[in-house]
């Protein structure tokens, strides 16, 4: 079996068992409802071995809590990637969030900025995964009452605990295989996660989060990534 695949399979059995209280209202774990989606991602783009691999902290509503691909816009996933699997729903959907998998019709800003870019960059998805990959940290969407997200580092610790320890044991799974030069943590909480699981001599990076919550992304996120990179000898 692709180790990957091994390794996000263990992930999602080792969180799907795993309770969390108010405000949380809602849990959604894509790598369940939206497998066949992430297990195509890493058949195909997921062989070893990867330069730089870039880590986000969870999925967004509309990108891979839709599709099961990191980022997951749907445009880059169908047009750019050539991905478009079917998706089941999770047991508990809030109406204000439904997953209606590669048929959604919101776009996940964060994943359009994202993919936009690599794909600006590098041209085909071919090119751009030769030696890069992108992963999430945490597997799960958590969600308010009011369809709200609740990021994971607002989780209380004793319920975070269990959920990082899982997630710690997929990133890695994930670098013993990708062997990368580089991670990139995209966003502070990544970049923070990923000091604390690195050893070795793999470097250690950061980028600006592509969230349009975050006003210095709306204002070229593109560009002011791009300077990061460069700056940072990964581009």
């Amino acid at each position: 079996m692709n180790k990957l695949v091994e390794a996000a399979r263990q992930l999602a059995d080792s969180v799907r068992t795993l309770h969390f209280s108010d405000p949380v209202a809602y849990v959604y774990s894509p790598l369940d409802y939206a497998w066949a989606g992430h297990e195509a991602y890493i058949r195909k783009f997921g062989a070893p071995k990867k330069r730089v691999l870039f880590m986000g902290m969870n999925p967004g509503p509309w990108g891979m809590a839709q599709t099961g691909i990191p980022f997951g816009e749907i445009a880059a996933c169908r047009e750019w990637m050539r991905i478009d699997e079917p998706v089941r729903r999770p047991v508990a959907e809030h109406p204000k969030r439904p997953v209606d998998g590669f048929a959604c019709a919101r776009s996940e800003v964060s994943g359009r900025r994202l993919w936009g870019l690599f794909a600006e960059r590098f041209g085909t998805a071919e090119a751009f995964f030769r030696d890069h990959f992108v992963i999430n940290y945490c597997p799960l969407v958590f969600m308010a009452a009011s369809s709200k997200n609740i990021t994971p580092d607002k989780l209380p610790a004793a319920e975070a605990a269990p959920l990082f320890e899982a997630s710690d044991r997929h990133v890695c799974a994930v670098l013993d295989t990708l062997r990368p030069e580089w991670v990139v943590g995209i966003g502070a909480f990544a970049e923070g996660q990923l000091k604390k699981i690195v050893r070795g001599d793999i470097k250690i990076g950061k980028v600006l989060h592509p969230s349009p919550a975050s006003p210095a992304a709306n204002r070229g996120w593109a560009e002011a990534a791009t300077r990061q990179l460069v700056a940072q000898g990964i581009w």
